[in-house]
């Protein structure tokens, strides 16, 4: 029996088509989603030792709004209705903040490859007591695809249309946000 209500999270830094079957999974458990794009905004970020990356201005090239845009129509695109899922910030770093966003009476579906992915998932359960599905745990080596792995795609300027849902790369190609992601990684590059 599906769930009324279910919220699922990531930070979708490029969403890829692993991501997408993770939000399709999600929906399948659920009547409505609630999809939650952490690190929203660089207030709501901050370094974790669990995972140092996911903090620098290079992990997180693009806006609340374009990660919602790309969610959004990715959705649509495969078929899920617009009325069947939300899209809001998820400020995993102030977990406290949630609440503002997300619902605290819902489903939260989540995966683990790592380290921080068992911080978040004793951050959701045992901080903020909520009723926690992980749907799947696996290790890095086994995870396939990465956001990371299409940045680098994009900075090496390397073929990646195959690894995103079409909307996704036409989407960052017409905006010119390949060119902000290699400038990102090109400057870091330069600094270290």
């Amino acid at each position: 029996m599906k769930e009324k209500l279910g919220v699922i999270h990531g930070r979708f830094q490029v969403l890829h088509n692993d991501h997408m079957k993770y939000l399709l999974a999600g929906k399948q458990r659920c009547e409505h989603l609630v999809i939650g794009i952490c690190n929203p905004e660089i207030d709501l970020t901050k370094y974790t030792d669990a995972n140092p990356h996911r903090s620098k201005q290079s992990s997180n090239p693009l806006t609340f709004f374009e990660r919602m845009e790309c969610i959004k129509n990715s959705l649509l695109e495969v078929g899920v209705k617009q009325e069947e899922f939300e899209i809001v910030p998820f400020p995993i770093n102030f977990p406290k903040k949630i609440f503002n966003y997300a619902p605290k009476k819902a489903k939260y579906y989540m995966t683990i490859y790592d380290k921080w992915g068992e911080e978040k998932l004793k951050t959701l359960r045992e901080d903020l007591k909520l009723d926690v599905d992980v749907l799947w745990r696996v290790s890095l080596e086994q995870k396939g695809i990465s956001a990371s792995d299409i940045r680098k795609c994009i900075q090496e300027g390397k073929e990646w249309k195959q690894y995103v849902p079409r909307f996704v790369y036409e989407y960052i190609r017409e905006n010119k946000l390949d060119i902000r992601i290699k400038s990102l990684l090109d400057n870091e590059v330069r600094i270290i």
